[in-house]
């Protein structure tokens, strides 16, 4: 949900970059980060409930979208690209932005592992040991805000929210492990992108909805095949339990 409010909130930022005749890429940039650290200061203050402040956002960065765009002079801008994704329509610029934002989240991650691994188990106890809990929770929404800046231009604002929670969502599925969940989530997330372009590609449709149906498709399946293992594990446990204490009825 911090993801989705983020994502839509940004559209603010496509239509003011248009009405002031700069890179749109870069307004949703600025919008995001701004709705990260309004929701995350809110949040720690405890003015509102979180979800509420969520869909307040998420509300109004659309609703600024739609009036950005109204007040251009001329002929509207197809915003299709940034509301559904089109890897077509990328700019060089764009992929510089992408790069280097890629590039920084990245390396955030690595360096503050093993806090982001205390503070996520347990906040109070990540404090109590002297880690910046409020640091990290701030931290955390703007690099949320640099992702969601990074997949709008390939699956688009509306379709954001899947890709940053179907990858991870399947890896939790496959491990407990915070480093393995987070190496599978970017190798499931590589798998679903480039399986949907190659699609895309060959069907001539939009490649961010076939990435997302990817993504969506490939966590049930994931999903069911558990369920099924998980189901046998617990009938073998069952009967190597039964087959105990039937030999042990025997012995007596």
């Amino acid at each position: 949900m911090m993801s989705g409010g983020i994502a839509h909130t940004s559209y603010g930022g496509v239509g003011l970059g248009y009405l002031l005749g700069f890179e749109p890429i870069i307004g949703a940039f600025i919008f995001s980060v701004c709705a990260a650290l309004g929701i995350g200061y809110i949040k720690r203050k405890g003015g509102a409930r979180s979800d509420v402040v969520i869909g307040l956002f998420w509300s109004l960065g659309m609703a600024l979208g739609i009036l950005f765009i109204a007040f251009m002079p001329g002929y509207p801008p197809d915003l299709s690209s940034y509301l559904f994704g089109n890897i077509l329509s990328v700019t060089k610029s764009d992929l510089f932005l992408i790069v280097g934002l890629t590039i920084i989240v990245t390396l955030v991650i690595v360096a503050l592992f093993n806090n982001w691994k205390a503070y996520l188990f347990d906040d109070e106890f990540a404090s109590i040991i002297g880690i910046k809990t409020a640091f990290l929770e701030y931290l955390l929404l703007i690099l949320i805000a640099m992702t969601v800046v990074v997949l709008i231009r390939v699956v688009g604002i509306i379709l954001v929210l899947a890709l940053l929670t179907a990858p991870a969502a399947t890896a939790g599925l496959l491990t407990s492990n915070l480093k393995k969940r987070m190496i599978y989530s970017i190798l499931l997330g590589n798998i679903f992108c480039i399986s949907g372009l190659w699609i895309s590609y060959k069907m001539n449709i939009a490649s961010g909805a076939v990435i997302v149906v990817l993504s969506v498709i490939g966590y049930f399946i994931s999903y069911i095949i558990r369920s099924i293992v998980m189901k046998y594990k617990r009938k073998k446990i069952a009967r190597g339990i039964f087959n105990n204490s039937l030999k042990g009825d025997i012995n007596e």
